[in-house]
């Protein structure tokens, strides 16, 4: 039943009453996207979103008092409204576990990304959702957003109708947003419409109009920000709170029983239906063959890719994806196929030079239930960090690959040579970070990111062949730590900590040695969790951590540090890497200095 602009009025002027109460409670500001918005939000969920089948995103996450007030109404279970922004309660910003928030938002320009990926993931898993995405001036100046406007344009997506709040206003005066955004929106592939964000009949007839295109829909909604408040159209009304008896007054005014009685409606409407379940359970990845591997030396990203070869195949939900890297990274493998506009059948996605947009669709994607991973270089781990941030914080078991993964790339020099982004990555709370050196730890790292389904994982892999040491002992490999060459004496006088690429020259310079033994530690974080005795027994004498990165962290478990405390340098990746120090000779010559 579609509701009448009379009674979109009544339940608009509910919806605000009650995010004004919302925002009085918490005493805090934002009140301008709740006041210039409302008709909006109640046009979409009053009159075409479907409760239970579609989603709504909201990317302007500074307006959540507007997002929760609107879930409240139509029958969602988020909790008490009184307790916003109260510790405990609920959020400043949207976050993903509330009952009908789609994304974790706020950080702007995410939430369109990550509508993207929810419309994408629909599209593959043929649901038939269709994604509302209210947006701010904010999010349409971030670099995110225009990656994923760019990416829904060429895939051609049908299912999703972004709606811009064009006020004009940003917080530091009047929006820095380009004059011709609709003209964008045309040349990126969106069909573009005009309505007006405060007329009922516009509203409804752009997003009747929305659900006839045959690509994605780009709606200018004009608005005035803060309407009807002291604080109309001034860059105030973004963050600023009103006075208490200003609120009080508009809350009276807009207090509607008869709006309340209508969206107790669209409340009975929403069907019993469970959320998108994942495609992979804990503990539940598929067995697959683990590939037998013939050389004496090579590449982990060569690895990871013959593996991953084996899981795309059993695993159908599965979604690939690389940011125009697919060949360098080894993510795209004879299992894959490439999903287009034309057909949505397929697992692999070519996201193009979009690293942010990547990890904020894949973001989208996880919600939809699949399991996907994107690839690119470690160094460009940091175009995505905040997306990979906003993973780790709401908990989606998103899987990132990323080689090249120290100064070993070599020629194209320091601006492509990762120092500190292992460290930094390492350092993030809930984020596997996996740096494997042979296929028993590449499978370990696999199984373990795609069975863990609390947490996103990185996969950091080499471009650099590299000599393969045998794993001796599996179950101590997953603790994170263990012993992957024993000292040839009784008793061990000094424990090299290697990860990844350096454990091989770790074992190199250990057979050189007397009483040395190695470690390798494809997992930090698993490691600290292990007990005491564990941690005292395998770290045992002088310990010396060996890694082509900066070397602060490692001084949680080791008493020197062997590694690299600058940018690199242009040249052949073997010069490279051995004018640092990462040469069996040099390694033995300074270790030595330990054992003395």
């Amino acid at each position: 039943m579609r509701h009448e602009s009379k009674q979109l009025q009544e339940m608009a002027g509910a919806l605000r009453s009650r995010a004004l109460g919302a925002l009085r409670a918490s005493r805090s500001g934002h009140v301008g996207i709740v006041l210039g918005a409302a008709d909006i939000v109640t046009t979409i969920f009053a009159n075409f979103l479907r409760l239970g089948v579609d989603k709504f995103v909201l990317s302007a996450g500074h307006g959540s008092a507007l997002l929760y007030s609107v879930l409240k109404l139509s029958g969602h279970d988020i909790g008490d409204l009184e307790r916003f922004r109260a510790l405990g309660g609920l959020p400043g910003h949207p976050e993903l576990g509330i009952d009908g928030v789609a994304a974790t938002t706020g950080p702007l320009g995410q939430g369109i990304g990550n509508a993207v990926g929810i419309a994408m993931g629909a599209k593959i898993r043929r649901t038939g959702a269709r994604v509302y995405c209210l947006c701010s001036d904010g999010d349409l100046m971030e670099g995110v957003a225009n990656e994923s406007i760019a990416f829904a344009g060429r895939y051609k997506l049908d299912n999703l109708v972004l709606l811009w709040d064009d006020n004009g206003i940003s917080i530091d005066g009047i929006a820095q947003t380009d004059v011709n955004i609709p003209r964008r929106m045309a040349a990126a592939g969106w069909t573009v419409i005009s309505a007006h964000g405060n007329n009922f009949k516009s509203l409804n007839a752009a997003l009747e109009r929305a659900g006839q295109c045959n690509g994605p829909v780009f709606v200018q909604c004009r608005t005035v920000i803060g309407a009807g408040s002291s604080l109309a159209g001034l860059p105030r009304a973004h963050g600023l709170a009103l006075g208490d008896a200003e609120m009080a007054q508009l809350m009276a005014e807009y207090a509607s029983r008869a709006g309340e009685k209508l969206w107790a409606t669209v409340a009975r409407r929403r069907p019993r239906r469970a959320e998108d379940k994942p495609c992979i359970d804990a503990g539940a990845v598929p067995v697959v063959d683990v590939p037998t591997v013939d050389a004496a030396e090579i590449s982990t990203r060569e690895l990871s890719g013959m593996y991953l070869e084996r899981l795309a195949a059993a695993i159908p939900c599965l979604i690939g994806g690389s940011a125009d890297l697919a060949t360098s990274t080894n993510a795209k493998t004879k299992s894959h196929r490439d999903i287009t506009a034309d057909d949505f059948s397929g697992n692999f996605i070519n996201y193009g030079v979009r690293e942010h947009a990547m990890g904020a669709i894949m973001n989208g994607l996880v919600t939809c239930g699949l399991r996907p991973y994107g690839s690119t270089f470690l160094v460009f781990s940091d175009y995505m960090r905040p997306s990979i941030r906003l993973a780790a914080l709401s908990g989606l078991p998103v899987v990132y690959v990323l080689t090249h993964d120290s100064v070993a790339v070599g020629e194209d020099g320091p601006t492509h040579q990762p120092v500190e982004q292992l460290p930094s990555l390492r350092l993030m709370p809930n984020l596997n970070v996996f740096r494997p050196c042979n296929m028993a730890e590449v499978v370990y790292a696999w199984r373990t990111a795609l069975g863990d389904v609390t947490r996103p994982s990185c996969i950091i892999l080499s471009r650099q062949k590299i000599q393969q040491i045998d794993t001796p002992d599996t179950a101590q490999m997953m603790r994170g730590g263990y012993v992957i060459y024993p000292a040839q004496t009784r008793r061990v006088r000094m424990t090299l900590v290697a990860t990844g690429a350096e454990v091989p020259l770790a074992v190199s310079a250990a057979r050189k040695l007397s009483g040395v033994q190695v470690v390798s530690m494809p997992n930090v974080a698993a490691f600290r969790m292990q007990s005491s005795e564990y941690r005292r027994r395998i770290l045992a004498g002088y310990v010396v951590s060996v890694e082509a990165a900066a070397t602060a962290p490692w001084f949680e478990f080791a008493d020197a540090a062997i590694g690299i405390d600058s940018f690199g340098a242009s040249g052949p990746g073997d010069d490279v890497y051995r004018a640092f120090g990462f040469d069996t000779d040099a390694l033995v010559r300074e270790i030595s200095k330990f054992l003395k």
